[in-house]
């Protein structure tokens, strides 16, 4: 199914777009700095999502372009978290890229505990799950987000039609760095990405 903003039948919806599947390669630019030891990158996936296949294609793309070796796991429900890091574990896996879902913000603090159990370098699509223990993320700015949208609930009560509308899309991105999990992981942060850092936890 094609969730784009030009494929949905908007006589009565608009709003902003949070789901990027296009950002899926910038975080594996941004995890490669901070591992750049890692032969195996893991993506983890939801499959029931109805964009999971375009996210997951994107991704592909640019791991091949580099020569990146990946693999994937699949979850679908949070029960399933612990089996699929069990996988990556056995696969050698260097880092992991989670992939945009309402899953993963949910079950954030299951995920985040399993990340660190195993020592996995993550790297995440929402500021909460950097605040909640992860080690960085890398996704759409909330603020910034929500401020857009009180924008447009005002242009709606003061009844402007949704159809008039257009679906916006993200202008603004935030970079987060957990320093206090990287010291856990042993890694040591670049200043490079320090410095692309829009907030770094410590």
């Amino acid at each position: 199914m094609d969730w784009s903003p030009a494929s949905i039948d908007r006589g009565n919806i608009t709003g902003v777009n949070l789901i990027l599947g296009a950002l899926g390669p910038k975080r594996l630019e941004l995890l490669r700095e901070l591992v750049p030891t890692a032969a195996t990158i893991a993506i983890l996936i939801n499959p029931n999502s109805p964009i999971t296949d375009t996210h997951l294609e994107l991704e592909l793309a640019a791991a091949r372009a580099i020569g990146q070796h990946v693999i994937v796991g699949s979850v679908g429900a949070e029960r399933d978290l612990d089996a699929v890091f069990v996988m990556f574990a056995q696969q050698a896996a260097g880092a992991l890229i989670v992939d945009d879902d309402p899953l993963f913000v949910s079950s954030r603090e299951q995920l985040v505990a399993l990340a660190a159990r195993y020592a996995l370098p993550t790297i995440y699509f929402s500021r909460f799950l950097a605040t909640s223990g992860g080690l960085i993320s890398y996704g759409p700015s909330v603020t910034d987000t929500y401020r857009r949208v009180g924008i447009y609930a005002g242009r709606i009560l003061a009844d402007a039609k949704p159809a008039d509308l257009p679906v916006l899309q993200p202008t603004k991105f935030e970079l987060m760095i957990n320093l206090k999990t990287a010291k856990a992981l042993g890694l040591s942060v670049p200043d490079k990405l320090l410095a692309l850092a829009d907030e770094v936890i410590e």
